[in-house]
């Protein structure tokens, strides 16, 4: 853990270096999402074909690479814009608890929610979106909740479902053409990653706490 002078802990809500941590990942995500917005101006306009070229094509092995690269690829910019307001707000909490943490994290739930799509979807499909990954943040902040004992991302998660509550029942079987395994998957990936790069909080007295203090002479 490092604990900044001027600003205190960066992962403690409410101090100086907290908020400059969150500022920082809230630039870092606004700058992914005109990205992903180049990518589907360039599929549409040059005609590239990138959704079925690049997306997860279930239980076919050409259709396995599209585990790393569906999550950069949209049906279409009214499917972006829906992903992109959820997927700054949650990304920003995730990323503002470490770089690295988040990295390996959105690691986890790329490979966790398209394996899970590949294995587990309809053969006659192709499934892009970066859902899998908005689902998977959501899980990261539930769970770090509960093992980190943080009362403020358990608030994060309270402010989405006010927000976006009918779009979490994308978690389940649905007849709408969306892929609720993508969303199903990406969650459980978020709850793995929460747990395996969970922060770890030092023991007042070290390793090993002693059962008694001797006072000597």
């Amino acid at each position: 853990m490092t604990l900044h002078p001027m600003g205190g802990d960066p992962t403690r809500f409410g101090t100086e270096a907290f908020y400059a941590s969150l500022g920082r990942a809230f630039v870092a995500m606004c700058a992914v999402v005109p990205f992903l917005f180049v990518i589907e101006a360039m599929d549409q306009g040059l005609d590239f074909g990138l959704d079925v070229a690049a997306g997860i094509i279930p239980h076919r092995i050409q259709g396995l690479d599209g585990v790393f690269f569906s999550p950069f690829l949209h049906h279409g910019f009214d499917h972006l814009y829906s992903n992109s307001i959820p997927l700054i707000l949650l990304g920003t909490f995730v990323l503002a608890a470490g770089t690295r943490r988040f990295l390996w994290s959105t690691l986890i739930i790329i490979l966790v929610s398209g394996l899970g799509v590949w294995f587990t979807g309809a053969s006659n499909s192709v499934v892009v979106g970066a859902s899998g990954v908005i689902f998977g943040y959501l899980g990261i902040l539930l769970t770090r909740g509960i093992v980190e004992r943080s009362w403020w991302n358990f608030a994060v998660v309270l402010l989405v479902g006010l927000l976006y509550g009918w779009q979490l029942l994308g978690i389940l079987p649905t007849d709408e053409r969306i892929s609720w395994q993508g969303h199903l998957f990406g969650l459980l990936g978020g709850v793995v990653a929460a747990i395996l790069f969970r922060r770890r909080r030092p023991e007042p007295y070290g390793p090993h706490r002693p059962e008694s203090t001797l006072i000597g002479p």
